[in-house]
Parts: C-alpha cells; structure tokens; sequence
C-alpha cells in the first residue's frame, strides 16, 4: 500500500488554477509535517511549501509566496496545494512528502532519504 498518493495535476493555461491533494495512508498520521516538491525535466527535486502537523504553520519558498497555499484536512488524512496564477515556469512532477516529526523544519530540512514520497502528479502549465 503507497502510504502518500497525490492527485489533482493535469493541464492548465498559464494564469488558470489547479489544487493538489494527497492523501495519507498506512503508518502517515496526522502528527506528521507535510510538503510538496517538485521535479522539472532535467532539473533537481526542489521543495514548494510545507505545514506543520496542526495547519497552523506554513512555509513557503519564494517562487510559491502569493501564489500557492498549502493547507490540510487532518480528519481526511488529505493535504492540498492550491496553486493560482500559474506560469509555464511552474510546470514539474509535484510531489507529496511527509517528514518524521510534526513541524516544518522537519520537512524543509529533511535529507530526502528522511522523507516519505508519494509517486507524484504531473502539472504542465502551457503559455
């Protein structure tokens, strides 16, 4: 059983919208920091936003700041990555992680060794 599975991706116009869920299984509990990643074509894993075990605590990098938001549903196991205002640049494999511990230094931090991944949605964003 795949402990984290995302869903959601697909394809977009550029300035259109789309919102990834993952949902949690297994050993993942609700006491576990969450995060999304992303893989473009020929470029590294780089991490897109994090939430701490509560929802009450968000991280964000650059890219994603006023334009995704990362929240969960703690009684659906669900977590979600609203992303507005997409640009092509945004297009990538998007991945689901959950860390060990409850905060999101756990994730942002974290040694992808140390993380748990779900097998990702593909998001393509056209011009």
């Amino acid at each position: 059983q795949v402990p984290l599975v995302e869903s959601g991706g697909g394809l977009v116009q550029a300035g259109g919208s789309l919102r990834l869920s993952c949902t949690a299984s297994g050993r993942t509990s609700s006491t576990n920091a969450m995060g999304w990643f992303r893989q473009a074509p020929g470029k590294e894993r780089e991490f897109v936003a994090a939430i701490n075990w509560s929802g009450h605590n968000t991280y964000y990098t650059d890219h994603a700041k006023g334009r995704f938001t990362i929240s969960r549903d703690n009684a659906k196991s669900t977590v979600y990555l609203q992303m507005s205002n997409l640009k092509p640049e945004d297009s990538a494999v998007y991945y689901c992680a959950a860390a060990r511990s409850g905060e999101t230094t756990a994730i942002v931090q974290a040694l992808p060794d140390n993380l748990t991944w779900g097998r990702g949605t593909q998001v393509t964003v056209s011009a």
